[in-house]
């Protein structure tokens, strides 16, 4: 039946599983043992929290640490893991070790979410999506679970906690901390930024590029030199410069401000300038008052927020490649080349449709949730506008107007963070009806562009 057909796309179950897992996480958030008061909490603020943690967003309308029990703060970890991995990447994962083998159905699933070009090796990517998470989160929270057992004498069970939960909120690019100003504390100790830093960017870069660069390596040392794929490639090198951008951005902008940079030494400055960059990438973390940043680090902070991180990993945006073949496209227009063409290849038309597709319905869904929030809040435009890009691109930054907010408000950024993790396009063919296929073409006519 065409019900049928129509539940069981790959688009539609990824829509729908989210949907799920936020519906069951706001359930066990407005649990009396959620809290720790023992009230329970609102729907409206359970599930403001737990579409942040599925959607690894880290936006908060409560402080984490002083709100959530131990009991609530599991259930945010176990949000962001799950969001992290992708709910039909652990779905198609549990079948599979259940039944010791996928279903085609469940492969395609599998393969929609995961990004997967081989059928044949979804068994050893949703296998590499766990070992790879797993490996980096535990290298991380030993990290920290040393510096604050070491470095701040904190009890060995609150430095396990703490090194636990900000290893895996960082390598999933959730942003959430257990302190009310996130690691501002922590700002001059590199021992903290630049591992939780570390775990973000390879959280962001996604498991399609961690994995085919640990392939890479086994197999140049059996088989000789091979290529990396244009979408490594790509992701990688579009990763640094972003990085060294928005270092130099935040360093030179931000390098007198009494509020930000300017009482620290050039140390402290480029370590805190590169870990805002890297944190804009989709993280969330903060380790300098947002709220007192430069108008224009704000502007230039939109710009990367809506650019993200890699495909198909835990970071937000309209995505580093997305971002990447436009540029490529307009490039090749300036200089009059029939097609765009970059590092040895050839960009097919069909990246290049999606690719605009996804960043103007980003920017429309930008726009309209900025304006939405302008009219239901007194927040300056330039508040709203880094509010609703942060929502939109799952990073979680704020300048501190979210818990300010009416209720109409979150309602709006809960909108925006599922429809930004989900992704625009994912989210538009699961509730678009199939297009019949057309066995005609219409004639021909130009338009004046420009």
């Amino acid at each position: 039946m065409e019900w049928k057909r129509l539940a069981l796309h790959p688009a539609r179950a990824v829509v729908a599983a989210f949907a799920v897992a936020v519906a069951v996480g706001t359930l066990l958030l407005m649990l009396p043992a959620a809290s720790r008061d023992g009230t329970g909490s609102g729907v409206v603020e359970a599930l403001f929290t737990a579409t942040s943690a599925v959607c690894v967003t880290g936006l908060v309308v409560v402080d984490t640490g002083a709100q959530w029990s131990g009991f609530g703060q599991g259930v945010l970890l176990s949000l962001i893991q799950v969001g992290g991995f992708g709910i039909m990447s652990l779905a198609s994962l549990l079948a599979l070790l259940v039944s010791g083998r996928l279903r085609l159905r469940l492969r395609l699933t599998a393969q929609a979410e995961t990004k997967s070009l081989g059928m044949g090796e979804v068994r050893q990517v949703l296998l590499g999506i766990v070992t790879t998470s797993v490996a980096v989160e535990v290298v991380t929270a030993a990290l920290l679970v040393l510096r604050f057992r070491l470095g701040y004498g904190q009890d060995l069970q609150d430095a396990v906690y703490g090194g636990v939960f900000h290893a895996v909120s960082a390598f999933n690019n959730a942003g959430f901390g257990l302190r009310a100003d996130s690691l501002v504390g922590y700002a001059h100790d590199p021992w903290v930024t630049l591992p939780v830093a570390a775990a973000v960017i390879l959280g962001g870069l996604g498991f399609p590029v961690l994995l085919e660069i640990l392939r890479h390596h086994r197999r140049t040392r059996t088989t000789g030199r091979r290529p990396y794929s244009l979408h490594t490639r790509l992701t990688a090198l579009g990763t640094l410069v972003l990085l060294a951008a928005g270092t130099a951005m935040t360093c030179l902008l931000e390098w007198r401000n009494p509020g930000t940079l300017g009482p620290m030494g050039v140390g402290g400055k480029l370590l805190n300038g590169f870990f805002y960059s890297a944190m804009t990438r989709s993280a969330g973390f903060n380790a300098v008052d947002v709220a007192a940043l430069d108008s224009s680090t704000v502007l230039g902070s939109c710009v990367l927020m809506f650019i993200g991180g890699g495909s198909a990993g835990t970071a937000g945006g309209i995505k580093i490649t997305t971002f990447a073949v436009l540029a490529v496209a307009i490039f090749a227009e300036v200089r009059g080349r029939p097609a765009a063409e970059v590092m040895g290849r050839r960009i097919p038309q069909a990246a290049l449709r999606q690719a605009l597709a996804v960043a103007l319905l980003g920017v429309g869904l930008v726009m309209a949730g900025t304006l939405v929030l302008l009219t239901v809040s007194d927040a300056s435009l330039e508040a709203v506008l880094f509010e609703a890009v942060s929502a939109f691109a799952t990073v979680g930054l704020s300048t501190g107007i979210t818990a300010g907010l009416p209720t109409g408000g979150h309602l709006v950024l809960i909108a925006l963070m599922f429809t930004g993790r989900v992704g625009p396009v994912i989210l538009a063919s699961a509730l678009a009806l199939h297009e019949p296929a057309r066995r005609y073409r219409l004639p021909e006519e130009r338009p004046v562009i420009g």
